[in-house]
């Protein structure tokens, strides 16, 4: 049933800004920090619980795999909703660190890319990795 999928989503979706609005007002800031973030870590820990080996069989399995890989869409829909032209308009550092993540991440793709098949070549010749 997909009800339970709907269920778990929207538990951990709620508490994750729950925490997240209390981060910020730990460190003092008018914001949610990083709830949509710590919602999709409670989401894939709890899927991946014990505890929900019961809830995980048949129809009921098929609803939560479903909405946990349903939930990235959603938090890249719920990321658009961000002010990119606020954060733009915040000066020249935005801009730079946004660019400079998106480098660094496009020539780290390489190298992962190269540790993930030299582990499947030694697997494949018998060696330990």
């Amino acid at each position: 049933m997909i009800i339970y999928g709907v269920a778990l989503l929207s538990t951990c979706l709620v508490i994750g800004m729950l925490i997240g609005q209390a981060l910020g007002a730990a460190l003092g800031i008018d914001a949610n920090v990083g709830g949509v973030g710590i919602a999709m870590l409670l989401l894939v820990l709890a899927s991946n619980s014990a505890k929900f080996q019961l809830l995980s069989s048949g129809a009921s399995a098929q609803g939560i795999q479903f909405w946990s890989a349903m939930y990235i869409p959603i938090v890249v829909a719920m990321a658009a909703q961000q002010n990119v032209a606020a954060a733009a308009s915040g000066g020249l550092l935005a801009l730079v660190a946004g660019v400079a993540a998106v480098v660094v991440s496009f020539l780290l793709v390489p190298v992962i890319s190269r540790i993930g098949n030299s582990g499947a070549v030694s697997e494949q010749r018998g060696e330990a990795p």
